[in-house]
C-alpha cells in the first residue's frame, strides 16, 4: 500500500521520517520532472518580457477577441 503526505509543514518532516522509520517504512521520494520543451518555452518567453517584446492588452480587447 502506497501512503501519500501532502501538505507536510517543513518543520514537521524529520518527525515523520524518524517514525516511518522506526517503523520500517521505505521512504521514496518521487521527482516528476517538468517536460524540457515546456520549460524551453517558459525561459524563452520570460526572456523575451525583460527584452520588451510583448504586446500589453486591456480587458476591453481582450473581451472583444472573445466574442
Amino acid at each position: 500500500m502506497d501512503v501519500i503526505l501532502k501538505n507536510v509543514k517543513k518543520k514537521d518532516l524529520p518527525v515523520l521520517k524518524s517514525l516511518a522509520k522506526s517503523l520500517g517504512f521505505e521512504i521514496e521520494k518521487e521527482h516528476k520532472p517538468y517536460n524540457p520543451e515546456f520549460v524551453k518555452e517558459i525561459l524563452e518567453a520570460a526572456k523575451e518580457v525583460r527584452e520588451g517584446k510583448y504586446v500589453k492588452i486591456s480587458m476591453e480587447e481582450l473581451d472583444n477577441l472573445w466574442k
